[in-house]
């Protein structure tokens, strides 16, 4: 029979029922006669009384056991090395589908008249204050009775499938974010996937972490370490050194200013400059970084001239064009006002191809370049020259426009595309605590080359210009404090990269964070749309907490109201005077599944997870134990060694 009650929380009143039937099941045994009947009658009444024991006795300890699960929270932990895997799937930890009766028994915690239940008992009390216990309501915070509304939990799983959809994960600071990325970075490591960790404030535990469990999968020397705030051991990285079009050169510098009224005509002015700098570059056999734009697009002439040399020793075979130039009797009062603020030489170059009527289209947009007036066009490009002060200044150059001549560096460099074909492993730390300008600019600019990435895998596949054919590759991108990371670049790296590959996870803080980063209420909503699954811990805004409990529909929860009546009689013949009543009703109320204060109250380490087209699940993630992990490295240093010897096979000694 179903009840519409559980009743779970009451006293349990069947253990003594169990305690009486255990009595009467001892007395028959020890002395039949006392109830005329034989031995072997004995023995079956016995077994009887005994199968009534066991069966109330159980019924009993479920109720202690729901009310005690109530009461505290259960230690959860597990050593590296036990970390589930599966090829199939991703674990998350330990819990329950979420479903109306949890939201009915969470409800029946709550009440006032219950919470005498759920308080400790004097030995447990005391047992607290003796014995302290890491995982008690005091260090873990919360309401415990959130995940003890469930006593039978079990492992909970995502589907590899769903990972494509991309992953997002809120919570507010110090609740377990980057203990979850350990987590599911561990298991994607394992899996054999590339693996790019984004890491704006450099939280050495994580990198230490993603280099042990490298090193676990016995991927260790397919792990690149590139740390703004590190930059001696750092790997090396040119965000604008690989391309399908040269035109996204100028995109992913020119996509980091400001478009938002007036500044709109300007970036595109600037696009343009840029542009025709990275080609006349590609033209003369040079790789574009962010030292060489920086350098002319203060002063573009010592390119034109370099370019200008170039193209007419290619398009003339005879060598007299340098005479012809020398000969050239040009007066700067002849020429245009913008001109006469050049150089010479530059303008002698472009001089000479115009009245020999010679035509490159590079060389063509170079020289229309001149024909502002220096000043005005150094107006025109004023907002590009900060943004590339950022990206050049100090050791942070030699990170992004990296010298492949020098032989003496031995630090690697890398470009996405090699990372991808390599199955590589990379942790980006961009130290934005301490340069959160240069952190942001770095962020956005691996994005974006990221993005260009997904479209080459798009049209060609994974393995372009390697011999054979290659499998394609699963790229899980884990971006932490992803709102110091977003940008335009983002939204095309979530909604148009999964068929290629890409399974982005991203961890933030708030909600408002992304639209305050963003700008556009619009274009946050557009972000949010984006991630098919969700993973919320511990928050304090609401709004937040509504991103999650907005999607959830409404249950009917069952509630009692207690009601009596008296009622008198106006028969004088008969004999009661009046009669009273009471009664317990049983009425349903809608009520949301999940509110925004449960997401509130989580205690750390837990979470309510959006999963597999909108299922809730309840979770409770496992705590990795580093204690005696053989494999985790002390410090920074002693990973920038071990990389350092394994590149040159010179043993390093940290002091």
């Amino acid at each position: 029979m179903s009840y519409p009650l559980e009743a779970l929380l009451r006293p349990a009143f069947e253990l003594r029922a169990a305690l009486a039937s255990s009595f009467a099941a001892t007395a028959v045994l020890v002395t039949p006669s006392t109830f005329m009947l034989t031995r072997d009658l004995a023995w079956g009444c016995a077994g009887v009384l005994a199968c009534h024991a066991l069966w109330r006795g159980w019924a009993g300890w479920r109720v202690l056991r729901y009310r005690r699960n109530l009461r505290r929270l259960q230690p959860y932990g597990v050593s590296p090395d036990k970390i589930p895997c599966s090829s199939e799937r991703l674990f998350l930890g330990r819990g329950f589908r979420w479903d109306q009766r949890h939201t009915q028994r969470l409800h029946e915690a709550r009440l006032p008249e219950n919470q005498f239940l759920l308080e400790l008992g004097l030995l447990r009390r005391l047992t607290q204050k003796l014995v302290p216990s890491p995982v008690e309501l005091s260090a873990a915070g919360g309401d415990p009775a959130i995940h003890g509304v469930e006593p039978r939990d079990a492992d909970v799983w995502m589907n590899l499938s769903e990972r494509v959809g991309h992953l997002l994960v809120l919570g507010t600071t110090r609740v377990g974010k980057t203990r979850l990325a350990e987590l599911l970075i561990a298991q994607d490591i394992r899996r054999g996937e590339v693996v790019i960790v984004f890491d704006p404030k450099g939280d050495i535990d994580l990198l230490r972490r993603v280099y042990a469990e490298a090193k676990r999968a016995g991927r260790g020397g397919e792990f690149f370490m590139f740390h703004l705030g590190h930059p001696e051991v750092s790997a090396r990285y040119n965000p604008v050194g690989s391309f399908s079009r040269i035109t996204e050169v100028a995109t992913r510098i020119a996509g980091q200013l400001p478009s938002e009224g007036q500044s709109a005509a300007f970036k595109e002015f600037v696009w343009r400059y840029v542009n025709v700098m990275a080609r006349a570059l590609v033209a003369l056999g040079r790789k574009p970084d962010y030292e060489q734009i920086n350098r002319y697009a203060s002063n573009i002439e010592p390119l034109l001239i370099d370019y200008f040399e170039h193209w007419l020793d290619k398009e003339l075979t005879a060598a007299g064009w340098r005479d012809a130039i020398e000969a050239m009797a040009i007066d700067k009062k002849d020429l245009d006002k913008a001109l006469q603020t050049r150089g010479s030489r530059a303008v002698m170059l472009v001089e000479y191809a115009r009245r020999g009527k010679l035509y490159d289209p590079i060389a063509h947009a170079l020289s229309s370049t001149l024909n502002y007036e220096k000043s005005y066009f150094d107006k025109l490009v004023a907002s590009l020259l900060p943004l590339l002060e950022k990206l050049t200044t100090g050791r942070t150059a030699a990170l992004l426009s990296p010298d492949f001549n020098d032989l003496s560096d031995w630090r690697p460099a890398f470009d996405w595309a090699s990372v991808i074909n390599l199955r590589g492993i990379v942790y980006v730390g961009l130290d934005s605590l301490s340069d959160y300008e240069v952190a942001a600019a770095v962020g956005n600019a691996m994005f974006a080359d990221l993005t260009s990435v997904a479209g080459s895998l798009y049209k060609y596949g994974t393995g372009r210009g390697l011999p054979g054919e290659t499998a394609p590759r699963r790229i899980a991108i884990h971006a932490d404090e992803f709102n110091e990371l977003i940008g335009d670049e983002f939204i095309p790296l979530l909604n148009k990269a999964g068929g290629a590959g890409f399974q982005v996870t991203a961890y933030t803080q708030t909600w408002s964070d992304v639209e305050a980063r963003i700008g556009s209420q619009a274009k946050a909503g557009q972000i949010a749309g984006n991630f098919n699954s969700m993973i919320m811990l511990r928050v304090k805004e609401v709004a937040t907490a509504e991103l999650l409990t907005s999607q959830l529909t409404e249950v009917r929860v069952v509630s009692t109201i207690a009601s009596s009546s008296v009622s008198d009689t106006n028969d004088p013949g008969d004999f009661a005077d009046f009669a009273s009543r009471n009664e317990d009703r049983i009425t349903t109320e809608g009520a949301a599944m999940l509110s925004p204060s449960d997401l509130v109250q989580l205690p750390k380490g837990q979470a309510f997870a959006l999963l597999h087209g909108g299922q809730l699940y309840k979770i409770c993630m496992p705590l990795p134990d580093s204690s005696h992990d053989s494999l985790m490295p002390v410090n920074l240093v002693a990973i920038g060694d071990e990389i350092r010897c394994r590149l040159t096979g010179t043993i390093v000694s940290s002091t």
